[in-house]
């Protein structure tokens, strides 16, 4: 089977447990909120193939009626759910384009042309990954969290893999605090 060059992978938590700052940041209808910009990051990757990481029932049945794959995971955590998901779409796919459900405007994921190499879309304080693109069949592992666009980028050095950051884009912003939702 001929490899595809790219696909999009975005990983969703359960819309009833997502968004946890925001919950406790006392915004409402977060539930809504976590479906509504998961929404429009699959519509945002229009006409590439999406494969949405999927930690519960609600989320696949949502995937599956907007034209996602699924691939269901049973991880501990981001970093595991995406380090499984790249080992096994490896053999399917170049490279894994990984996109966070949250973008508030991710318009154009569809039609993104990356360089070769490692590329990470920085958060709007440049420190965080929203938008990471990495070449299959590396021994590439996965750091997200606190500073994750450098330990990103130190991780593509180790492999002897260039890495390009983008700062400016309408995909460094996110919603994850309750200021973030304005």
């Amino acid at each position: 089977m001929a490899m595809i060059e790219d696909v999009v992978v975005i990983p969703l938590k359960a819309f009833d447990v997502a968004k946890d700052r925001l919950r406790r940041g006392g915004v409402s209808n977060v539930s809504g909120l976590a479906r509504d910009l998961a929404l429009g990051v699959i519509q945002g990757c229009v006409p590439r193939h999406v494969i949405v990481l999927s930690e519960s029932a609600g989320v696949t049945q949502f995937a599956l009626e907007h034209g996602a794959e699924v691939l269901e995971s049973h991880a501990t955590g981001l970093n595991d759910s995406v380090q499984r998901a790249y080992l096994t779409l490896g053999e399917r796919y170049e490279r894994l384009i990984i996109a966070h459900g949250d973008l508030r405007f991710p318009a154009g994921l569809g039609t993104f042309s990356p360089p070769a190499g490692v590329t990470v879309v920085t958060d709007h304080l440049g420190r965080g990954t929203n938008v990471l693109v990495v070449p299959t069949r590396l021994d590439f592992e996965f750091f997200y969290g606190e500073d994750s666009a450098q330990r990103h980028c130190r991780e593509a050095e180790r492999l002897g893999v260039s890495c390009q950051f983008i700062a400016e884009s309408p995909w460094r912003f996110d919603v994850d605090e309750p200021g973030d939702v304005e």
